[in-house]
């Protein structure tokens, strides 16, 4: 069997041919009803396009602010970690943390946090600290210093 055997279904409707004369019913304005923007050939109104009025996206007031162009993001990175891949009295800087893997790109800086525990004597050089990170490194005998 082949596709252009099957029979035909009632499902498929022939497409109704319209502007053939005013014996087809359809003919003078072919179904475009009178006058009007709609009636004219290449007529493709945008859904949100309200008639010349101004659209509602201008009619109403710009709220808040947003930063998102100008914030400054940094690469964070935990205290486990570093426990995970330095020795004892290692210093970390973000060269070293980029040539071992651990961060892919620093952004506008790295930012030590304070999740999990450090057990390592550790000089750590990064932009950012959080308050707990400097403190747990200080606990473990280590320095945090600013770049």
């Amino acid at each position: 069997m082949r596709l252009e055997n099957l029979p035909k279904s009632k499902e498929t409707k022939g497409i109704k041919r319209v502007g053939r004369g005013p014996g087809s019913g359809m003919g003078k304005t072919s179904t475009r009803g009178e006058k009007g923007q709609k009636a004219r050939s290449g007529a493709s109104i945008p859904a949100w396009f309200q008639g010349g009025q101004a659209p509602l996206y201008r009619r109403i007031p710009k709220r808040g602010f947003n930063n998102k162009r100008f914030r400054s993001e940094f690469a964070t990175i935990n205290l486990d970690d570093l426990n995970k891949f330095f020795k004892d009295g290692e210093v970390v800087t973000p060269e070293v943390l980029k040539e071992r893997g651990i961060i892919k790109n620093s952004l506008c800086g790295i930012k030590v946090l304070a999740n999990g525990s450090l057990d390592k004597k550790l000089t750590i050089k990064a932009h950012r600290f959080s308050s707990k990170a400097v403190t747990k490194i200080e606990e473990a005998g280590g320095k945090a210093e600013v770049i």
